[in-house]
This record gives C-alpha cells, sequence and structure tokens, in this order.
C-alpha cells in the first residue's frame, strides 16, 4: 500500500472524529492540526516586597551626630554646658543635628566610636592609635602646645661608661643606622619616666623593639629628671630615655652642672609623638568632616569658643592635621607591643 501525505492526513482527521465520538461531546475541544501547543500552568502571583528602610543620613533628628566630651564619671554643668555651647555652634554652621555624651572613660570611648555611638571626639596618643587600628576614626585638629604639635625623645646614656653617640647635634641629625646605633644596649638596664610615658618609655622601648635590641628589664623612676639623675649617677641603669631635652630642666641645673656634658644623647627621635586630637568617625562622608573641622577652627578663634573647647578639651591652641602624620608615631607605639588599653583612662 503506498501511504501518500494526502492519505496520512486524512487518516489523521478521522481518527480525531472518531475519538470526539467515542467521548462525546459534553465539555468543549479545541482542534488544532499540526505540532500541539502546550499552555503553561499560571504562576503563582508573588506579594510585593516592602523596600528595606533607608539608613537615616548622619546629621539629622533621627540620627543626629554624637559629639563626646572629655570621658568623666562626674561631669560638671560647666563641663556638660560648655560641651552644648560646642554642639550648638557645629549645628549652626553645619546645619547638622549635634548631641553630646559623656563616657565615662577613654576605653569606653575607644569602644563607643568603633561602634558608632560616637562621631566627634578628642583622643589621646593611645586612644587615637587604638581607634585607628579598628578604622574607626580620622583625625581632624591636633593640640598645639608651646607652639608644637609632635615632639621627639631622646636615648641618653653616662658617658665615662664608654657608650658612643651616634646623634650629631649641630647637625640635629643621627649619623647611621638605628640598629648599629642601639645594638650597644643589648641585656643592658634601661631607666624610664613611667609606663605611661610615651618619649620616656613607650616610643623609645618600641625603636629598641624594632631595631631588634632587647635590654634588660627597667626602672621607672616616676619622672623624666630622675632619669637623667640616674644616668648621670651611673649606679642605677646603663642609658635611659626622656623628652628632647630633659637635661636642661632647671631642677637639675644646680647640682648637675655638667649634665650636658656627661649625659649625652646616643640616639634621637625626631618629633613624631603627638599631643591629643580631635577625631571624627570615618564612617561619616569626607565633605561632612571638613565642614566639622571649619566650624571648630571658626569657634576657637571666639572668646567663648575659645573658652569652651578649654573646659571640654583642654586645648589653648590647636591646627588642622592628617592621619599620615601620626604613622611614625603609630609604627612606634605598635612596635612597643604594649597593651594600650592599660596606659589609657
Amino acid at each position: 500500500m503506498i501511504k501518500t501525505k494526502q492519505y496520512c492526513k486524512i487518516k489523521k482527521v478521522l481518527l480525531v472524529l472518531s475519538l470526539i465520538l467515542i467521548l462525546g461531546c459534553s465539555f468543549p475541544v479545541s482542534l488544532t492540526l499540526g505540532t500541539p501547543t502546550v499552555t503553561p500552568s499560571p504562576e503563582p502571583t508573588s506579594t510585593p516586597t516592602q523596600p528595606p528602610p533607608a539608613t537615616p543620613q548622619p546629621g539629622t533628628d533621627q540620627s543626629p551626630l554624637i559629639l563626646a566630651l572629655a570621658p568623666s564619671t562626674h561631669p560638671s554643668e560647666e563641663l556638660i554646658a560648655s560641651g552644648e555651647a560646642i554642639a550648638a555652634y557645629i549645628e549652626s554652621r553645619t546645619g547638622y543635628r549635634v548631641v553630646t555624651v559623656v563616657p565615662v572613660s577613654e576605653a569606653a570611648l575607644v569602644e563607643a566610636l568603633d561602634k558608632g555611638n560616637a562621631h566627634i571626639a578628642s583622643l589621646s596618643p593611645y586612644g587615637f592609635v587604638l581607634a585607628h587600628e579598628n578604622d574607626s576614626v580620622t583625625a581632624l585638629l591636633a593640640r598645639v602646645r608651646d607652639g608644637e604639635v609632635f615632639y621627639g625623645s631622646q636615648i641618653i646614656a653616662n658617658r665615662d661608661k664608654g657608650y658612643i653617640s651616634y646623634y650629631d647635634e649641630s647637625r640635629d641629625e643621627n649619623m647611621i643606622e638605628v640598629e648599629e646605633a642601639l645594638k650597644q644596649f643589648e641585656e643592658k638596664k634601661p631607666c624610664w619616666s613611667d609606663e605611661g610615658s610615651p618619649s620616656g618609655y613607650v616610643v623609645p622601648f618600641g625603636l629598641l623593639s624594632q631595631a631588634g635590641v632587647k635590654p634588660r628589664s627597667g626602672a621607672f623612676l616616676e619622672g623624666q629628671p630622675n632619669v637623667v639623675r640616674a644616668v648621670y649617677s651611673d649606679d642605677i641603669c646603663d642609658f635611659g630615655a626622656t623628652f628632647i631635652d630633659a637635661r636642661t630642666s632647671p631642677v637639675l641645673e644646680a647640682d648637675y652642672p655638667d649634665v650636658m656634658d656627661k649625659v649625652i644623647v646616643v640616639w634621637r627621635i625626631p618629633k613624631i609623638i603627638p599631643y591629643e586630637n580631635i577625631s571624627a568617625a570615618s564612617s561619616l562622608p569626607i565633605d561632612m568632616r571638613r565642614v566639622i573641622q571649619r566650624a571648630l577652627i571658626d569657634f576657637m578663634i571666639t572668646p567663648e569658643g575659645k573658652d569652651a573647647i578649654q573646659t571640654v578639651y583642654g586645648f589653648d591652641e590647636m591646627q588642622p592635621v592628617e592621619d599620615a602624620a601620626y604613622a611614625e608615631f603609630i609604627d612606634l607605639v605598635t612596635a612597643s607591643g604594649l597593651d594600650l588599653l592599660s596606659l589609657i583612662e
């Protein structure tokens, strides 16, 4: 039998009609000759989801900037009033909503900055290092003392003990690599000022550690002139560390007229040690940080502003500063390996 295309088509139609006769016509039937089309099942209607609530912009009534005052467990009324004056001035100059808080300690303040519970604060040098390690702050303004924002340190020794000075005073510079200069203090006993002193302990100790020099356990003498006395007398320690230049202290002049000759500077650490600063949360946009910085500068030049900032933070003068200025100090403090939390109040 020869099956042509026409024959196949007729046979297909007859087959469909037979099915209709068998099943009856009790429901509609759609006939489509050729390739059948599959109608997809309807998708369930999805319930529209609400977008997550937007985070309030900092500096608004919903999310005000938090100005931290000097840490205190019992803040005075004068401190609180002065803090409110600073906040009000920032508000008037920037349009940002500012509120004040008084942390109970600097450790609590560093934690608050890390968690976003403070945005503007004054920090000690160690407090700034801790907060900077958490990437929670950036420096705005540095405290100025005696016209300086940073000060230096020096490692001293008794000339008669045979130690060699590698500091050229006429040129105000060190002459060789620090590792070579300080290796003469390996297993020697130092005299330190006190455990919290940046110039009389922490930074010089960090420099020795960075240079790979391990001295013996040191003596803490509670005062940098006392360190000079101990090095001079040659019966307590082999070397010591002080700020620049503790040898010229008036309290030493009468009893040690030859101190500048007998106590030599072996190595001088340049002016890298900061005083306190005012920092802002690094989470704030840079333009916001800049207008806050400008507002504080402008407030400081007014009599009432200077009084308020002096009352709250102890600053008589301040100037703009960048984080990069603290890099060497941070490196040496970190190299010391000391527990900074134990050094802040």
